[in-house]
């Protein structure tokens, strides 16, 4: 299938510099999703948006295409779409779908990419987003905490916790986990009728999620993710070679 990805990764990140280019687990974060797009039979094509000197290096000696972002686009207050939009174009994308990934996952499930550009095909849909169950931190459970006096309210509603206090009672309630999203060209560029303003806008009205294993996607935020992926891609290895 002729589908292009964009990893999208600038250099600046206040919660863990230079996480892209951070070693984990014996290899700079991006490469891992890099390899992995690379694996994918579903993708064509992988680009790699940056306007980080190192990773744009660290891309072309993986055998990427490398956009160089501008500077406007790699701010804290840029947006995801507004890179991808930039990048998509710089690239002279058609009307194939589209992977945006991000370069600081460096743990996804296998197939994941896949099973998104499989059904935003099967369904003409205009975007999937990859999504994990939320277990303990569950909607129904967040309170409002008044901080001078440390009274507790409901986050909604007039019942505390909504009167669930077994886990397994929840319903099921949804995240978006970072692993992946598939769109259309039209869906990415605005170019869709009837789709409000809004941050969220390029996903289009027809948006639909994937749902990865639970803790199988790994986004590098904080120290403690750092540590979490470690573990997760050592014991991973151990396991190709036991």
């Amino acid at each position: 299938m002729n589908t292009t990805a964009i990893i999208l990764g600038r250099g600046g990140s206040k919660g863990v510099p230079g996480k892209n280019t951070r070693e984990i687990a014996g290899r700079p974060c991006a490469a891992w999703t890099i390899d992995a797009a690379h694996a994918e039979p579903t993708i064509a094509r992988v680009a790699v948006s940056t306007d980080d000197p190192s990773l744009g290096m660290l891309a072309r000696s993986a055998g990427c295409e490398v956009v160089e972002r501008p500077v406007e686009l790699a701010s804290d207050t840029a947006t995801v779409d507004g890179a991808a939009r930039h990048a998509a174009g710089a690239l002279g994308v058609g009307n194939e779908p589209i992977v945006l990934r991000y370069a600081n996952v460096p743990v996804r499930p296998a197939g994941l990419m896949g099973r998104a550009v499989e059904m935003l095909t099967r369904t003409g849909c205009d975007s999937v987003q990859s999504y994990e169950r939320v277990g303990k931190h569950h909607p129904w459970w967040m309170t409002r905490l008044e901080p001078s006096t440390g009274e507790v309210a409901p986050w909604e509603g007039d019942v505390l916790n909504h009167g669930v206090y077994r886990r397994q009672d929840l319903p099921p309630a949804f995240v978006p986990d970072g692993g992946v999203i598939a769109l259309t060209r039209a869906a990415l560029m605005l170019e869709l009728e009837g789709v409000g303003d809004g941050p969220h806008a390029f996903f289009g009205a027809d948006r639909r999620g994937v749902v990865s294993p639970e803790g199988s996607v790994i986004d590098i935020d904080s120290e403690a993710d750092v540590h979490r992926a470690e573990s997760a891609l050592r014991s991973a290895a151990r396991a190709r070679t036991a």
